[in-house]
């Protein structure tokens, strides 16, 4: 179980640096109905997330063959989604060298007036970005390849979808809590994130390409 939580910390971890999920979240949060339409997103966030990694697993443990035979197929393709993700890294950079600074997608700027459902439909949504499928196959696959109970396994979900979803979870239970202190630090993070974010992700996705490549080899 100690080897699956090392494979799956620098996973969670890259989502949850997602610019998009984060951006969203901000949006929601400086507006009118910060705290119905938070409530809503970090649900559909949170769940979409614990369902694709749990389907992830589910077909992890699907993959056919003999234990040895199994094992080297899951190798390979921890090898394919790392160089995928290091494909994808590097055309964002590639794409946001040319673009410039850019803007965020276009719904950002009216989410907060979308009602629940669809808020709620967004978090669920975001979790069907290429980084978000390819986090979550690597996650299901680490998870997979332990052979654990299901208890376990279940545990193992949980933890990478705790700390896939904090940058979203975190920022909303606090601006419920304390709306007039987080205000003005929402509006520097959105900020911060219009100018940095693209970068930041891009490179996440690189590194952690080259890791799971890395395990895959080594596997």
């Amino acid at each position: 179980m100690g080897q699956a939580l090392l494979q799956l910390l620098p996973l969670a971890l890259a989502a949850a640096l997602s610019s998009v999920p984060i951006s969203a979240t901000i949006f929601i949060l400086l507006s009118e109905s910060r705290r119905r339409s938070g409530l809503a997103f970090l649900a559909g966030t949170v769940f979409g997330t614990l369902a694709t990694v749990a389907l992830a697993t589910v077909a992890g443990q699907a993959l056919p063959g003999r234990p040895r035979e199994h094992d080297a197929l899951v190798a390979k393709l921890e090898v394919v989604i790392g160089s995928a993700l290091v494909l994808l890294g590097v055309v964002t950079l590639a794409r946001r060298s040319r673009a410039g600074s850019g803007r965020g997608p276009g719904w950002l700027d009216s989410i907060g007036t979308f009602g629940i459902l669809p808020v709620f439909g967004i978090g669920l949504a975001l979790n069907l970005r290429p980084k978000a499928i390819l986090l979550a196959a690597a996650a299901g696959l680490a998870i997979a390849g332990v052979n654990l109970v299901f208890h376990d396994d279940l545990g193992l979900m949980v933890f990478y979808t705790v700390l896939a979803t904090c940058t979203v979870g975190i920022p909303i239970v606090a601006t419920i809590l304390f709306p007039r202190r987080m205000e003005p630090r929402l509006l520097s993070a959105k900020a911060w994130i219009a100018a940095h974010s693209t970068t930041l992700g891009a490179t996440m996705m690189i590194l952690i390409g080259g890791f799971i490549i890395a395990v895959g080899v080594s596997g």
